[in-house]
């Protein structure tokens, strides 16, 4: 059997049981995933040199790496960054989220980066592929693109929806792999 859980530095994930974590992925060390969140194939989520938390009904989707940095901020007299990600919110396939805040309801596209100390706030979209510099704030509904990513408007209607929608569609879905495996 494929093992999916790893303790480091006497830390153990501590991961809700109704959360589904598909085969090929990793979870080690000093991670919380609350109830209702899903981790697809083939993801690293690695809480070595500082924590990781992940809220509810959160979709992790394949091929995504989450980590977090050791080199620390002067605000907080911490040795090192973590990673805080919310509620609700949908990490596209093969995303990179590096030791950042990602709050409620945010979507952030497939094959994003998102670096070190950057923010992106609720109801706030990342599209496909573009690269969140470190220290960057993206406020609430608001779309960011590009490389380096830049803010390009407003969220609109249809976006409000995806962003609402998207983590219901997931939810289910692992409630179904759950059954079945």
């Amino acid at each position: 059997m494929d093992r999916k859980i790893f303790t480091y530095k006497k830390k153990t994930p501590l991961i809700k049981k109704d959360v589904f974590i598909a085969e090929g992925s990793k979870i080690i060390g000093n991670v919380e995933i609350d109830a209702g969140s899903s981790v697809w194939y083939n993801c690293v989520i690695r809480g070595d040199v500082e924590y990781i938390k992940i809220g509810k009904n959160t979709n992790v989707q394949d091929g995504t790496v989450i980590h977090v940095s050791s080199y620390g901020f002067s605000a907080t007299g911490r040795d090192g960054s973590p990673t805080e990600i919310g509620d609700n919110v949908t990490i596209g396939h093969n995303a990179t989220i590096h030791a950042c805040k990602i709050k409620d309801n945010a979507l952030i596209g497939m094959g994003s980066i998102i670096l070190d100390n950057s923010v992106v706030n609720s109801m706030s979209f990342v599209a496909a592929g573009a690269v969140v510099t470190p220290g960057t704030n993206i406020e609430e509904n608001q779309l960011w693109a590009g490389n380096p990513a830049r803010f390009i408007r407003l969220i609109n209607e249809n976006e409000k929806k995806l962003l609402i929608n998207t983590p219901e569609v997931y939810g289910k879905l692992s409630k179904e792999f759950l059954k079945n495996n």
